[in-house]
């Protein structure tokens, strides 16, 4: 048996964070769920994952933040991120990509939408 894909998603609504753990779960990837950057921080001390999915609005450090700070670390670098917010604008998006994210889905998102970008991310990632 081949190991799922790991995929660490931060968002502090507890809503999004289960229905994107189900819809990932579904499709063969293994999420671990976490509600803020301290919490990414140390599950990043455990195992680095193959994707990330950031929520932009977050308390404390946000999406952006985070996503310069996993782009300093050797260990997340490289590691495929996915900003995923209902800031639709310009400036937001923008400001997501130019902080290391790899693409930007705007919420709500649809579950084949998700997997999908989910998929080409990590797949990028590997080759």
């Amino acid at each position: 048996m081949t190991e799922r894909p790991t995929v660490l998603i931060v968002d502090d609504d507890y809503s999004a964070l289960s229905l994107l753990g189900i819809m990932l779960d579904r499709e063969g990837f293994e999420p671990v769920k976490v509600y803020d950057a301290h919490e990414a921080l140390a599950a990043l001390g455990l195992r680095t994952p193959d994707l990330i999915i950031l929520d932009l609005m977050m308390p404390g450090i946000d999406g952006v933040r985070l996503a310069t700070i996993l782009r300093q670390r050797r260990d997340t670098s490289r590691t495929p991120i996915l900003m995923l917010s209902s800031m639709a604008d310009q400036d937001n998006i923008r400001r997501g990509l130019d902080a290391g994210a790899n693409d930007y889905l705007i919420k709500p998102v649809l579950h084949a939408e998700l997997i999908a970008k989910v998929r080409a991310l990590i797949k990028a990632a590997r080759s």
